[in-house]
């Protein structure tokens, strides 16, 4: 019971409007004063939270991220999607979903990914005969690819909370998004060939065309596949893989494409200290409230309940994951993250459940979260773009939502579908 009171009153706070960082730290340091009487090192508290050398993997694949954007190699990597597979069934909905799943290995980032790439697809997707609510949800849901195939700034604070190898998460990460992928990719295919409605085919790329394609995106394909094979391979951990794909962005933004200048390589600094220092005041906040919830012996009071109610693993991560989409409709991801995982630690451990299947299986429901309304970020973004009406884009995404179910159902029941990968390397870091 009290538990549930604590998590209401702070949903209910954080539906004020204040910011999340302010909601946990304020509301952690009034529970603490009521139930100690004082606030005790609160100060070494957040302290020993921020000052982590893992931490400095979110600055870095910030940067890289805003650098390639700036760089705009998107084109390039739609362009040559769009150049293989044009002559197949739903060809533009399949390059949406191609470029999406690349960009996701570059930005980290949905809300990225979905501007990115739905600034240029939607409107060609349209044009070639696609119902606008398609082109949307199309869009929509391979955005959300962007925080599951690493890197990937929710995977970090995730990895940083239960104290999880970020390498091991990463790689866990990008089987169960390729999966994703390929059903997105699928329902494409089938929808477009039923559909009512005449979709524009072209016919195939030659080899040549092909091979100057593939050429053209070659620098933006081969930035993540250095960063995610210098980490399976063990040659480096993820905070110096994140410092790798910084240098190769800046060579690639700067020297091979020359699209960014100083300026732009400054815009990029200032936009990637801006997101990380919002990441780490909302970290301090919930290191507050996580000591609080310690310090009331809440974790303890929740493993002892599932521990009597005997719901066994599947139980709990079907209870965990119910809770988490219905706080997704409400709260940002990271809030979800922050403030979840420090009261369900304690019990994955007593039940013995990987932190890493789990820790997938949360990133997948998150991903839910981005298309859900009313707090779908990717929906607004889409919206932004579009001018759409948000119903249609609601409507459009609602295959996708039902599909990601699908597939965190069967990394639910196939765990080795999120841990064969990180099982496989050679320096679990």
């Amino acid at each position: 019971m009290t538990i549930a009171l604590i998590f209401i009153g702070l949903v209910l706070l954080l539906f004020t409007g204040l910011p999340i960082f302010a909601g946990l730290s304020l509301f952690g340091a009034g529970l603490l004063l009521i139930t100690q009487g004082q606030l005790g090192s609160v100060t070494e508290v957040i302290f020993g939270e921020i000052n982590r050398y893992l931490l400095v993997a979110i600055p870095l694949f910030a940067f890289m991220a805003h650098v390639m954007i700036r760089g705009r190699i998107v084109d390039d990597l739609y362009n040559t999607a769009y150049t293989l597979t044009r002559h197949l069934p739903g060809g533009l909905g399949i390059a949406t979903i191609a470029a999406c799943t690349v960009f996701a290995a570059i930005s980290g980032s949905s809300v990225a990914t979905a501007l990115t790439i739905g600034a240029v697809a939607i409107p060609q997707m349209i044009r070639y005969g696609y119902d606008p609510r398609v082109a949307y949800g199309l869009v929509a849901a391979g955005g959300t690819l962007g925080i599951l195939i690493p890197p990937s700034g929710p995977m970090v604070l995730y990895g940083v909370t239960t104290d999880t190898s970020i390498g091991g998460l990463f790689m866990a990460g990008l089987m169960p998004g390729l999966m994703l992928a390929a059903i997105f990719v699928a329902w494409s295919m089938v929808s477009t060939a039923f559909a009512h409605r005449h979709i524009r085919r072209e016919p195939r790329a030659g080899l040549r065309e092909a091979a100057l394609a593939i050429r053209r995106s070659l620098w933006a394909i081969s930035l993540p596949v250095c960063v995610l094979g210098g980490m399976y391979a063990g040659i480096f951990t993820a905070t110096e893989a994140a410092a790798v794909g910084a240098a190769l962005a800046l060579f690639v933004a700067c020297v091979i494409y020359r699209t960014v200048g100083l300026r732009g390589i400054w815009a990029s600094a200032i936009d990637s200290s801006k997101t990380s220092a919002m990441l780490f005041m909302i970290l301090a906040g919930a290191s507050v409230f996580g000591f609080v919830l310690t310090k009331m012996r809440i974790p303890q009071q929740v493993v002892e309940s599932v521990v009597a109610a005997d719901i066994g693993v599947m139980g709990f991560l079907v209870t965990m994951m119910a809770l988490i989409f219905i706080l997704g409709m409400f709260l940002e991801s990271i809030a979800i993250i922050l403030i979840t995982t420090p009261v369900i630690l304690p019990v994955m451990l007593h039940l013995d459940i990987n932190p890493i299947w789990y820790g997938v299986l949360l990133v997948i429901n998150l991903e839910l979260a981005m298309i859900t309304p009313p707090v779908g970020m990717n929906l607004f973004t889409i919206k932004a773009i579009t001018r759409a009406p948000l119903g249609e884009i609601v409507r459009g995404s609602l295959p996708y939502v039902l599909l990601m179910i699908l597939g965190m159902a069967l990394v639910m029941v196939w765990p080795q579908i999120a841990l064969w990968l990180p099982g496989t390397m050679l320096n679990l870091r």
